[in-house]
């Protein structure tokens, strides 16, 4: 829980654009200090540009999230430049679609390295950080949010490779929630999950590694890229929204951030399917129309 942001310290990854950019437009007019932290250069340099125009003290690095190295390297300018952060947002996060064999072993290393293991590396180097910040100053208070999905609560089919990296990141969270519970009350945990919200994720091919970038999608990845783009590009809650949710849910100790509550019956269903040990129930109940579409696009692909 931080009741008071002017004068603290905020980590963003996936600053760039997106919840990150928000985020850091909120801290940067609530005086935080900020590290920016995005893959792509250019967006990087626009939003750092951008925060130290608001007056906003600015550290910003170009960082691969999936890399130890890397993100290792941004933990130790942080502390150089403004010690122990108050606000970590393990963000950054990228999609990937089509039916899960389908997924070459280069798919499934990029999307877990980005959108799992860099909430382990922000985890695991910024947590000791703040514990021992607490420890040594009985007001300090800090929180850690990161980003997940709704798809870390659901399955829906042909987006299995992002499913099961979101899935990976409700649990870390919830389990570092509980872990911090057993050894501190002055820092929390929040998970974020929202569902389709306008914020450039859908085009994360943008930042494929070289080596992903000329390998021929399958057609069910196209098909699963053509209706993520719809979806996100037809959402009408804005990143900006999303981005004061994570602000008012790190006031009030909030676990979990949903841009769209209404979706939770969803996630309803499906947890009330395993407590009875039925078969998961159709994730296209409430719009048939988009399941049967999604069955006859992918049954004629071999046509």
């Amino acid at each position: 829980m931080i009741d008071d942001f002017k004068g603290k310290t905020a980590v963003l990854t996936g600053a760039g654009s997106g919840f990150g950019l928000e985020c850091a437009r909120i801290g940067a007019r609530l005086g935080m200090n900020l590290v920016l932290a995005d893959v792509q250069q250019d967006a990087l340099d626009a939003a750092a540009a951008e925060m130290r125009a608001a007056g906003a003290p600015v550290l910003a690095r170009r960082v691969d999230v999936s890399s130890a190295e890397q993100m290792e390297a941004l933990a130790v300018a942080t502390r150089s430049q403004f010690g122990a952060p108050h606000f970590v947002f393990n963000n950054a996060g990228v999609g990937a679609g089509g039916l899960v064999w389908e997924n070459s072993i280069r798919d499934w290393e990029w999307v877990l390295g980005v959108n799992l293991w860099g909430v382990i590396h922000g985890v695991r180097l910024f947590t000791p950080m703040m514990l021992e910040a607490a420890g040594a100053d009985p007001n300090y208070t800090g929180h850690i949010v990161n980003t997940a999905s709704m798809a870390g609560l659901l399955t829906p089919p042909n987006m299995g490779i992002y499913n099961v990296s979101k899935h990976a990141v409700v649990s870390l969270t919830e389990t570092l929630y509980q872990d911090l519970r057993l050894v501190t009350d002055q820092i929390g945990a929040s998970v974020l999950c929202p569902y389709f919200v306008p914020t450039g994720i859908s085009q994360s091919h943008r930042n494929r590694p070289a080596d992903l970038a000329d390998q021929k999608p399958t057609r069910s990845q196209l098909i699963g890229q053509a209706m993520s783009d719809k979806a996100v590009g037809s959402g009408k809650v804005t990143a900006a929204e999303v981005a004061q949710m994570v602000f008012d849910g790190m006031k009030a100790d909030r676990f979990y951030i949903f841009s769209h509550p209404k979706a939770l019956g969803n996630v309803s269903d499906r947890m009330n399917a395993i407590v009875a040990q039925q078969n998961p129930p159709d994730p296209f109940a409430a719009r048939p129309e988009i399941g049967v579409g999604l069955k006859a696009a992918l049954r004629s692909a071999g046509d």
